[in-house]
């Protein structure tokens, strides 16, 4: 990609407005600092392999309460969610306007058996899935982050769930931090 282009695709890969997506995901498009979002995207992928990493089989393999997730399941909930917000770019981006369907977090995770899998196995699952997403982002041209669709029954863009990928991996972390640490 060339400077000028690159410069142009920086620009247009700002924040995204108010409309661009329900207010559900405010929370994770309002943890995105300031910046390319690509950028972020490349850079949150070794921080996260390195904070999870740090974490025994043992450890990982406990919720921090009764009930809550383990750190096994919460990795994995992370790359399954991206995949989801990677596929509704991928088709809101090459012009797809078919209404995209809602997906429920809490059956996902019950089903998942990330606790039968090893940490090494899950981070190269979700290492993998962060690679495909940077493959996209940067594949995308100025038109594609602009284009709008569909998902869960409320309008969204591409650009806005690229936010939403990295805001929901920031907003995970950061409960990691607070809570299995």
């Amino acid at each position: 990609m060339s400077a000028v282009v690159s410069a142009v695709v920086s620009a247009v890969v700002a924040r995204p407005e108010a409309g661009e997506y329900t207010p559900y995901y405010g929370t994770y498009v309002g943890k995105v600092p300031d910046g390319d979002v690509r950028e972020l995207l490349r850079s949150q992928l070794p921080k996260t392999i390195e904070l999870i990493s740090s974490f025994s089989e043992e450890k990982a393999s406990v919720g921090y309460g009764p009930g809550k997730w383990t750190l096994k399941e919460v990795l994995l909930h992370i790359a399954d969610a991206e995949r989801v917000f990677s596929y509704r770019m991928l088709r809101i981006g090459r012009g797809d306007t078919t209404p995209l369907p809602g997906f429920d977090q809490d059956p996902w995770v019950l089903t998942s058996h990330a606790n039968d899998r090893s940490l090494p196995n899950l981070l190269a699952e979700y290492q993998a899935v962060r690679a495909a997403t940077l493959a996209l982002v940067d594949s995308l041209s100025v038109e594609a982050w602009l284009r709008k669709g569909t998902a869960s029954d409320h309008p969204i863009s591409a650009r806005a769930l690229g936010y939403i990928c990295a805001g929901h991996e920031l907003h995970h972390v950061q409960l990691i931090r607070e809570r299995y640490v």
